[in-house]
Parts: C-alpha cells; sequence; structure tokens
C-alpha cells in the first residue's frame, strides 16, 4: 500500500434535523400546560443562532430541556449550542440566544493538530480552511487517531465528524 490513506476531521450539524427539532418545540411549547399561554416563541435565524423568548427563568430552563431533548433525540450533538447569557426582554419577557457552532476555528484546528502530534503515529495532520485532513500510510494509524480524537472531544467542547475516509 503505497498510496496514502487519508480523512477530514469537520464540525457540521444536519441543518434539517435542526429545523425539525425546533418545529418539535414550539409543537410541544403549544400542547404543554404550564407552557401554553406564556407567549413563548424559538426561532432558528438563518443557522447562526436560536432565540427563546419566554415569560420567566423557570419557563426558559423548561423550553431548553425540551430543546436539547428534541436533538438528541435526532442525532443532534448539544455541543453546537453555544448559550448566552439570559437579557430582559420588552414587556417583562426572558430571551436567551444560542449560537450555533460550526466549522473549526484556527485556533481548534490548531489544538486538533497538535493532539495527533502528540500521539506519535506516523500520520500527517493540515489545516484546511474549516478542517484538518489527516493523512498517513496506514488506515490501523487513520483508525487510531478517529479513536484518540472521540475521547479528546468533551475537552475540545465541540462535536467532531470524520469524512471523506479513504
Amino acid at each position: 500500500m503505497a498510496k496514502d490513506c487519508s480523512f477530514d476531521v469537520v464540525s457540521e450539524f444536519d441543518r434539517q434535523e435542526l429545523v425539525n427539532a425546533v418545529e418539535q418545540t414550539k409543537k410541544d411549547i403549544s400542547s404543554r400546560f404550564d407552557l401554553k399561554d406564556s407567549n413563548s416563541t424559538v426561532e432558528l435565524d438563518a443557522d447562526k443562532s436560536i432565540t427563546i423568548t419566554t415569560n420567566d427563568d423557570m419557563k426558559l430552563k423548561n423550553i431548553v430541556d425540551i430543546l436539547q431533548g428534541k436533538m438528541i433525540k435526532r442525532n443532534l450533538s448539544i455541543k453546537i449550542l453555544d448559550p448566552k447569557t439570559p437579557e430582559n426582554a420588552l414587556g417583562g419577557n426572558v430571551r436567551q440566544v444560542f449560537e450555533l457552532k460550526k466549522g473549526l476555528t484556527q485556533e481548534l484546528a490548531k489544538k486538533i493538530v497538535a493532539v495527533v502530534k502528540d500521539s506519535k503515529l506516523k500520520v500527517q495532520a493540515l489545516i484546511q480552511g474549516e478542517q484538518v485532513r489527516v493523512s498517513g500510510k496506514s488506515r490501523d494509524d487513520l483508525q487510531d487517531v478517529i479513536k484518540l480524537l472521540k475521547e479528546k472531544e468533551d475537552s475540545l467542547n465541540i462535536p467532531l465528524q470524520f469524512t471523506n475516509y479513504r
């Protein structure tokens, strides 16, 4: 096997599944007894953020729990949510914005490259935009890198996917 094998490390989410999770959350809000008349809204803003507006902090917490539950059922990691601090909105309401994490930042890509290099496996890791390409001669080494990165995913605090495995 003289040819190099490779894969890409990316951080993305399925947009349609996120839309479905938000829609299901809206349905739950309209049917739940404790949230029915609270004028609560959940809005997905152009794949950049999710905004939740409701009457008080307790209802906000309940809606966030519902949203996270719907995301987990649809195989979306809740790590894509970057919560901002809740703020007061008009009419005595409470609003919280959740930024959506998509793509690897330069800083995070450098951490991933460092983790791969520290593993002492015979592979190379290169940053290519918002992804990291890992290549090597042995597929077994690449499998070991995937396993290592899955273990380190919690410390990186972002969901990772592995694509273009060749």
